[in-house]
């Protein structure tokens, strides 16, 4: 799904990286450590720019927190998007995260912001 996310976005004209989101993270011993978690995608063209993750499913709530917890650690106010392989009804999260089914992201290119 991740191929056809990013030829998508390549047809679309946008210049595409991989994110990477560090963060300090508290061990079981006490210590903290510096972790990072990963953005599937950094988009970008012109002013425009957009972070999107990309997921099988987010039925699962902990495989939905996984998929947020990176774009919800991003410190600017540029659009986040996850994008599921399931059908679904485009939708916000209670933080702000619009989820939207593949097909929907293909044949709408309005879901990006520009």
């Amino acid at each position: 799904m991740e191929n056809v996310i990013f030829n998508d976005l390549k047809r679309r004209g946008f210049d595409i990286d991989v994110g990477l989101v560090p963060y300090n993270v508290k061990k079981e011993n006490g210590k903290h450590a510096l972790t990072q978690l990963e953005v599937d995608f950094m988009i970008n063209r012109g002013d425009t720019r957009c972070y999107i993750q990309s997921a099988l499913s987010v039925e699962d709530p902990e495989k939905k927190e996984q998929e947020s917890a990176s774009l919800l650690r991003i410190p600017d106010s540029f659009q986040k998007i996850v994008v599921v392989r399931d059908f679904i009804y485009p939708r916000k999260d209670d933080k702000g995260i619009p989820y939207i089914g593949v097909e929907d992201f293909l044949l709408n290119e309005s879901f990006i912001e520009t």
